[in-house]
């Protein structure tokens, strides 16, 4: 028998054909020997990282607030005092309260609109709705604590005054030195008079 020679496409034909099997082969040969992948796992959220040994400890937030409730009718004077700090002596309302308190004892408030309800009646006959007549707001942190014998007690810390314009609105940055424990901070804003307690106009709180 005589031998047929392959002609030059047919060669080129098997040689491809013999090229891309073993490329084949070769992925399988991978996919079998690869690890399957793990699913993906959704981001753990972010957690304040404890301070090293020797660093200052880190500066978190104990209060944050967007609002604060002004002083109303039955809250005025002394009778129905907070934390041993009594109401102002008249309604008041507030428009905006923004602030904060940290474990370092920094505060900041800004307040807009705090000034004398011009829907109280005794407000209405004094003509002074609508408008603030303190010239200064003062800042009070209350906080429960324990004394130096581990019996409870209440601390209450004034910041110095902070100009407050007719329009009520002030802005206040101070620091204050927190006992330890802080426990149930309340934070005032209102008149550094009558001395020592002062009078509150607005309070956290909604």
């Amino acid at each position: 028998m005589k031998n047929r020679l392959l002609s030059p496409l047919s060669s080129v034909i098997l040689f491809l054909s013999a090229f891309l099997v073993g490329i084949m082969l070769s992925v399988l040969a991978v996919a079998q020997v690869a690890p399957p992948m793990a699913p993906a796992q959704p981001a753990a959220p972010a957690q304040p990282q404890p301070s090293a040994p020797g660093m200052a400890p880190a500066v978190l937030n104990i209060l944050e607030f967007q609002t604060m409730a002004a002083v109303p009718r039955p809250f005025t004077g002394p009778m129905h005092a907070i934390r041993g700090v009594p109401g102002g002596g008249l309604p008041w309302v507030i428009a905006t309260a923004t602030g904060k308190l940290t474990t370092t004892g920094r505060l900041e408030i800004t307040v807009t609109g705090l000034v004398l309800d011009p829907t109280d009646q005794a407000v209405m006959q004094a003509g002074t709705g609508g408008t603030n007549p303190i010239p200064n707001f003062v800042a009070i942190v209350s906080c429960m604590t324990k004394d130096a014998m581990g019996n409870a007690e209440m601390v209450n810390m004034m910041t110095v005054p902070f100009p407050a314009t007719a329009a009520g609105n002030a802005k206040i940055e101070a620091q204050v030195e927190l006992p330890k424990p802080c426990i149930a901070p309340i934070i005032f804003v209102g008149n550094p008079e009558p001395a020592p307690t002062g009078a509150w106009f607005a309070t956290t709180g909604h």
